[in-house]
C-alpha cells in the first residue's frame, strides 16, 4: 500500500491534516510574522554561547575558552555559527497553524555573512515562505513546511540568513500504519559491546580542533577527506544537554506551562497522569514517541544540524569562515544510535577576494543506515593574500 492510499487510523486521539487549516496557512505565506514565542537567547553572552557549544559536544576553544580567543586572530570570543538556532524559535521549528499535527524539524539552509561577537544582540525578521504536500511511507500525507529568517546585529547589519522546514504529519497515520520504522520497533534494544564503544571513543579522542594553525586554500585537495567525527551513543540526557544551551521550544513550568497551553491548546497532550504536556517530550518520553510513530526518544533536529557543522568549524581552523550549510535529515536517530559523519571536499573556486571549498557530507547510523546529508562552503585564507 502505498502512502497515499493509507486508509484512517482505526483508533484517532490526534486532529488530522484538513483542508480547511491549510487553506488559513496558506494566507499567511510572505507576510511578516510579528508575535511569536520570544528566543532563549537575545545576546551572544559568554554563558550562551559556551552552553550552546557544550551542547552539541563542541569544545573550541575560540567560542569556549576567552583567554584563548583574545589572543586569536579574531580577537575574542565569537559564537559558533550554529548558535544562531537559539535566537529564533522559529527557525527551530516553531511553526504556526496546523493546532495538534505533528512537526518534525527536517532540514535548513543557512548563509552566514560574518561572525557574531561576545555580547552581541541579535534581532531576526521572519516568514512563511512555502508550504509543499509530500507522501511519504512514515504518515502518509505530510505538509513541508518553510519559513525564511534573517539574523541582524548590533550595527543592524544581516549577519546571517536561513530557510528551515518541518513536515507535518498526521500522528495518528504515523503509529498504526506508517511503515518506515516497521522492522526498527521490532528489534530489541541495542546493547553495546565494548569493541564497539571503543571506536567511538577514539573517534573522541583523536578528534583535532584546526584552531590557530591556518588552513590554507592551496593546501586543500578536492577529494581529501575530512575526519570522521562520531556523535553518541544517543541517550537522553545527550538530548536534554542539547535543550539546555538550546532552549527547546515548549518547555515551560508550572504557570508558564499552564499559560502556554491555555493559549494554545493543541500543544496539551495528556501524559500517563492526564496532565496536559508539550509534544517536545518526543524526545526525552519515550511512549510519546511512539505514539506519533517514531522509533522511540529521539534527537532534535537543530541538534543534527548543528553536528554537521561542528565538523566543518573543527576543520578550517580559526581564520576559516563558514558560508553556507545545509542540511536534510532522513530519518530519526532514536536513542541508542551512534552516528558518524563523513565530509569529502568536492571543488574549490574563487569568488572575489574569497578562496571557497565546497564540502559534501553524510552521517549514517551504526547500522549503515542514512541519517543526515548536508554540504557546506567554507572560505580559507590564501597564502597568495
Amino acid at each position: 500500500m502505498s502512502a497515499s492510499t493509507l486508509e484512517e487510523p482505526a483508533t484517532r486521539h490526534f486532529p488530522k491534516i484538513t483542508e480547511e487549516a491549510l487553506d488559513d496557512l496558506r494566507t499567511r505565506i510572505g507576510k511578516p510574522i510579528e508575535n511569536t514565542a520570544e528566543p532563549w537567547n537575545y545576546e551572544a553572552t559568554r554563558d550562551g554561547i559556551r552552553h550552546y557549544a557544550h551542547g552539541i559536544g563542541d569544545d573550541n576553544p575560540l567560542w569556549c575558552d576567552p583567554a584563548y580567543a583574545d589572543h586569536s586572530k579574531l580577537g575574542g570570543i565569537v559564537a559558533l555559527p550554529s548558535f544562531l538556532f537559539t535566537t529564533s524559535r522559529i527557525i527551530s521549528g516553531y511553526v504556526g497553524g496546523l493546532p495538534g499535527v505533528h512537526a518534525m524539524w527536517s532540514g535548513a539552509d543557512w548563509r552566514w555573512h560574518r561572525w557574531v561577537r561576545r555580547n552581541e544582540t541579535i534581532r531576526t525578521e521572519a516568514h512563511l515562505a512555502g508550504l509543499v504536500e509530500h507522501d511519504t511511507g512514515f504518515a502518509g500525507r505530510a505538509i513541508r513546511q518553510i519559513y525564511h529568517v534573517d539574523f541582524y546585529g548590533d550595527d543592524g547589519d544581516k549577519v546571517a540568513e536561513a530557510e528551515s522546514w518541518c513536515f507535518r504529519t498526521d500522528r495518528d497515520a504515523a503509529r498504526e500504519q506508517g511503515t518506515k520504522y516497521r522492522e526498527v520497533k521490532n528489534k530489541p534494544p541495542r546493547v553495546y559491546t565494548k569493541e564497539e564503544l571503543d571506536r567511538v571513543y577514539k573517534l573522541y579522542e583523536a578528534e583535532e580542533v584546526r584552531g590557530a594553525r591556518p588552513r590554507y586554500w592551496e593546501d586543500v585537495q578536492v577529494g581529501e577527506a575530512l575526519p570522521t567525527m562520531a556523535k553518541g551513543p544517543m541517550t537522553v540526557t545527550g538530548f536534554v544537554a542539547f535543550a539546555q544551551g538550546w532552549g527547546g521550544l515548549y518547555i515551560r513550568a508550572n504557570k508558564l506551562a499552564w499559560r502556554q497551553i491555555r493559549n494554545h491548546p493543541g500543544l496539551g497532550i495528556k501524559n500517563r497522569f492526564g496532565i496536559p504536556d508539550c509534544p517536545e517530550r518526543v524526545h526525552w518520553e519515550p511512549e510519546m514517541a511512539l505514539m506519533v510513530g517514531a522509533p522511540g526518544a529521539y534527537d532534535y533536529g537543530p541538534e543534527r544540524c548543528s553536528w554537521l557543522t561542528h565538523q566543518m568549524t573543527n576543520w578550517m581552523g580559526d581564520e576559516g569562515f563558514l558560508v553556507r550549510a545545509t542540511s536534510k535529515l532522513r530519518r530519526h536517530n532514536p536513542e541508542g544510535d551512534l552516528l558518524f559523519i563523513d565530509g569529502k571536499v568536492t571543488g574549490k573556486r574563487t569568488e572575489g577576494s574569497r578562496h571557497l571549498v565546497d564540502i559534501e557530507q553524510q552521517a549514517v547510523n551504526q547500522d549503515g543506515e542514512l541519517s543526515v546529508l548536508g554540504t557546506g562552503t567554507v572560505a580559507l585564507p590564501s597564502r597568495g593574500v
